[in-house]
């Protein structure tokens, strides 16, 4: 009994040195394919990701918590690691480290990217419901150039009669009272065509986070 209760330390310290010794063998085998993929080698592009993958998902997923975001996500970082793979330096860290670390900027990216556009629907919806302007010049200009063309973009899927209800309010910056005396339309018929684009706006702009 004394001698195999020994051997216990001696044997999960050869089952430490084996893992190190299968960690670094992953990491050099990593670091090889990446300078593959650096010279366009898709067949080891294809091993890299079926090497890594699995982690980079679930890194994604916990951090934006949506599978199919994180699956986007995980073909922009290969897209990236395809374009970008010589610019990886084995000095300066494991290759694995490096996908990693794309992974994490380009979910954050994109969860900020979500967040911005919630609050733009958010703000679109309270300004409607509060029969004020949907917008003034600072929030155009709070909101920067790739939201407002988000915006202009998902207007141009809606019905001509929303839409130039909606530009009147957003881009134009009238009150729906002032939308009804310049269009002598009802104000009823003003706030439900406002209120049916926006709705329509919402999910156009949700299907592009």
């Amino acid at each position: 009994m004394l001698g195999r209760a020994d051997s216990l330390p001696a044997d999960r310290g050869r089952a430490d040195v084996e893992s190190m010794v299968d960690q670094q063998t992953a990491e050099e085998s990593q670091a090889q394919l990446l300078l593959r993929v650096a010279e366009q080698d898709a067949q080891a592009l294809a091993e890299l990701y079926d090497l890594t993958a699995k982690p980079l998902f679930s890194l994604a997923l916990r951090i934006l918590g949506d599978v199919s975001e994180a699956e986007e996500v995980i073909q922009d970082v290969f897209v990236q690691i395809w374009k970008n793979a010589s610019s990886f330096d084995p000095l300066l860290g494991p290759a694995f480290h490096w996908a990693l670390s794309i992974t994490r900027h380009r979910a954050i990216d994109r969860l900020r990217a979500r967040q911005r556009r919630a609050r733009l629907i958010e703000n679109l919806e309270e300004d409607a419901a509060a029969n004020a302007a949907i917008s003034t010049a600072s929030d155009k200009e709070a909101l920067g150039a790739e939201d407002t063309a988000a915006v202009r973009s998902g207007l141009g899927g809606l019905p001509a009669e929303q839409r130039r209800v909606i530009e009147l309010a957003f881009f134009g910056g009238l009150t729906h009272q002032q939308i009804a005396e310049a269009l002598n339309e009802p104000l009823g018929t003003i706030k439900a065509r406002i209120r049916r684009g926006l709705s329509k706006l919402r999910e156009s702009l949700s299907a592009n986070t």
